[in-house]
């Protein structure tokens, strides 16, 4: 194999790549990333056995070849090489030179043979979407899905195509987060699916910024999404996901439209003073124009502060978890948000006041 390429092609390939690799994987190939130079183009795949990742650049190929190299390594040097060409040429079956400007080393590497195939993904349905709208929900959703392995499903991210619509929804039974991204077809028939948060998470990191959309098929244990020249592999993880719908408060009684910025800087004044343990904040909304958020008393003080908000209905009071509050609150850009409340018991509701595409519930704490 000998090929040349652009530093700044093959590292940019290189950290989308990197998505996939898992350190200290029990199987050393796994660390690696294979490099095939076919045809014009040099190919750069990667997988930890949950997910893979497959992504091109253009180079020059005088010979046709393969082989496997440590992620971490060949990442981190060819990233500190200047921007210009790069040569990569394989010598003595598993050894790699690369060549660039004041630069010349080699790296060792594994046979390609050793590396995992890439599951061929045979689609039952394929769905186009917006890149742009797939990349904003995945921040709006992915941070609610659960961690905890004891509810696999709560791991995922539901994504439900209707009509001519993607819900995309999570939930760690806590707090959840719905978004509807409008479907450029109406699909034929409605599917779910449950695609693993964690794969959504680096799917966002990769989606490319151009103006081409998303292409997403899903077979019946599988899902593969194209963005640009990355080809992202996943498994579904199998299991029904909550019916979330019949949690979703129907009315309130009480509903504050305040500035969103103004509620952050009032929820990080408030929440210097919770502890580890403790770290609801309480908050009372009266139809005066006021939201007053307050702590119990700690050892180091208490901390009180006011929002001026446009309420309608009854004077309220709830108390909730602060850091759901700012995390749903940094993933909305909406200058005003609407905070819709029933009962000190039953889900808050935190949505975007003019966009309604996009919703989130917390669930209350004991006052």
């Amino acid at each position: 194999m000998k090929v040349k390429c652009s530093q700044r092609a093959l590292a940019n390939a290189l950290n989308i790549a990197n998505k996939a690799v898992s350190p200290n994987n029990t199987l050393p190939v796994l660390n690696n990333i294979l490099l095939s130079a076919e045809g014009k183009k040099l190919f750069l795949s990667s997988t930890n056995l949950e997910i893979a990742i497959k992504t091109v650049i253009d180079a020059e190929v005088f010979n046709e070849g393969s082989i496997t190299i440590p992620a971490k390594l060949l990442t981190g040097y060819i990233g500190l090489l200047k921007d210009g060409d790069v040569e990569l040429k394989l010598e003595d079956g598993a050894t790699l030179f690369i060549k660039a400007s004041h630069s010349d080393t080699k790296i060792k590497g594994i046979s390609p043979e050793e590396f995992p195939l890439l599951p061929k993904i045979e689609a039952s349905s394929t769905f186009e979407i917006s890149s742009s709208d797939l990349k904003d929900a995945i921040s709006q959703v992915s941070f609610a899905a659960s961690f905890n392995m004891v509810r696999p499903v709560l791991t995922g991210i539901l994504f439900r195509f209707i009509k001519d619509e993607l819900k995309m929804v999570s939930t760690d039974s806590y707090r959840l987060s719905e978004k509807t991204i409008k479907l450029p077809t109406s699909v034929k028939t409605d599917i779910d699916c449950i695609i693993p948060a964690k794969t959504v998470i680096e799917l966002g990191k990769i989606i490319s910024p151009s103006k081409d959309p998303v292409e997403i098929n899903i077979a019946s244990n599988q899902v593969l999404f194209k963005s640009g020249d990355t080809v992202l592999i996943s498994r579904l993880i199998e299991g029904r996901f909550p019916e979330y719908e019949k949690h979703m408060p129907k009315d309130s009684k009480t509903k504050c439209e305040v500035n969103s910025q103004d509620l952050v800087v009032a929820v990080k004044k408030v929440s210097l003073f919770v502890t580890e343990t403790n770290n609801n904040i309480k908050l009372s909304i009266t139809n005066d124009g006021k939201m007053v958020l307050n702590t119990d008393e700690t050892q180091v003080g208490e901390g009180r502060a006011d929002v001026d908000a446009k309420v309608s209905g009854e004077n309220n009071k709830i108390a909730l978890n602060s850091q759901y509050i700012l995390d749903v609150l940094s993933n909305i850009q909406d200058d005003t948000v609407l905070v819709e409340v029933v009962d000190k018991t039953s889900p808050v509701t935190i949505k975007p006041l003019k966009k309604k595409d996009f919703v989130h519930i917390i669930m209350p704490l004991k006052l």
